[in-house]
């Protein structure tokens, strides 16, 4: 397996990332053990978390898994999203962050994490007493690296501003959606990314599975998240999705894939991504993902694969730009 490393800190990982999402819902504790164990077999070390998933089960999953062997693995957790019906148990704040690392810390048995993300980025909260309060965490040793997950571009910059000029321990890496149907990463955060040289560790690889080759142009009741879930409803309506996943299904067969593993193989040739988060419910969805590491994504495939979605608008809008008619054509 070809590690990467995370950033400038010298921490080598696995070009896949196994996220634990499943844990303690659709994947129970004896289920979690065999997809945490098939990782562990194919050099995965990486497991991403955070506490609310499953309320906290999936970090205590996670934590059980990992007693043996925690000095092998780097685990990241995420802090942001409601713990409870208090008003106060939430958000970026550092009463908040403070308290939902330390409950983390229990749920992992494990006396630091190795990535500490926020979760989402707090409007009300401000920026900087949410940084400071993540630099006095990795003073004290309770994290290791910290993340920005679904921040925007502008976001982590500006946090990455504030951290400098202080001189408080920035975001090492950020945690955005990205898979061929949802490409908006590639207009600002993942150029973002390589010009601060920040690992980049994606999520939703297959599109909530519009990607895995199991639907077709128009959604089936109780075919699975996306007719479940009405978060993924929303994320993605419309049949233009569907029709784009099943013509990404039948390119993929054509050329003899398994459209889930080509799925994680063309989010993992873009040259920012230091690693796919990949999710399973089963050994089976496991192991579809896991072929995306026999396949070679060649600047040609994926190019190809790019043709089948549309290719979202530059930041600025100046469509021309990138072709012989730019004004920087060069």
């Amino acid at each position: 397996m070809n590690h990467r490393f995370l950033a400038d800190t010298g921490v080598a990982v696995s070009p896949l990332a196994f996220g634990t999402m499943s844990f303690g819902g659709d994947a129970d504790a004896a289920t979690a053990r065999v997809l945490f164990e098939r990782c562990r077999d194919v050099g995965i070390n990486l497991f991403d978390t955070a506490d609310v998933y499953q309320g906290g089960r999936a970090e205590d999953i996670l934590g059980e898994l990992t007693r043996d062997c925690r000095d092998e693995v780097i685990i990241a957790t995420k802090a942001y999203f409601p713990m409870g019906p208090d008003v106060n148990a939430q958000g970026a704040s550092r009463r908040h962050l403070t308290r939902a690392l330390e409950a983390s810390l229990r749920r992992l048995r494990t006396d630091r994490v190795d990535i500490f993300y926020v979760h989402r980025f707090d409007g009300k909260t401000a920026l900087e007493e949410t940084l400071r309060t993540l630099d006095d965490l990795v003073t004290v040793g309770k994290v290791l690296y910290l993340g920005a997950s679904n921040f925007a571009a502008w976001q982590v910059e500006k946090a990455l501003g504030i951290s400098a000029r202080h001189g408080w321990a920035g975001f090492k890496c950020v945690q955005p959606m990205y898979n061929l149907l949802k490409r908006q990463a590639e207009v600002e955060i993942l150029p973002m990314a390589q010009a601060e040289n920040l690992g980049v560790f994606t999520y939703s690889p297959m599109a909530g599975g519009l990607l895995s080759g199991k639907y077709g142009r128009k959604p089936q009741a109780g075919a699975g998240r996306i007719t479940a879930n009405p978060l993924y409803k929303v994320r993605y309506g419309g049949e233009q999705v569907f029709e784009t996943g099943e013509r990404f299904a039948t390119f993929a067969r054509e050329r003899g894939f398994e459209p889930a593993a080509l799925a994680v193989a063309w989010v993992a040739g873009h040259p920012a991504v230091t690693a796919p988060l990949i999710g399973a419910r089963n050994l089976e969805q496991l192991q579809a993902s896991l072929g995306a590491l026999e396949i070679r994504m060649t600047p040609e495939l994926r190019a190809d694969i790019s043709g089948l979605s549309l290719e979202p608008a530059p930041a600025t809008d100046r469509s021309e730009e990138g072709t012989e008619h730019g004004m920087l054509a060069r």
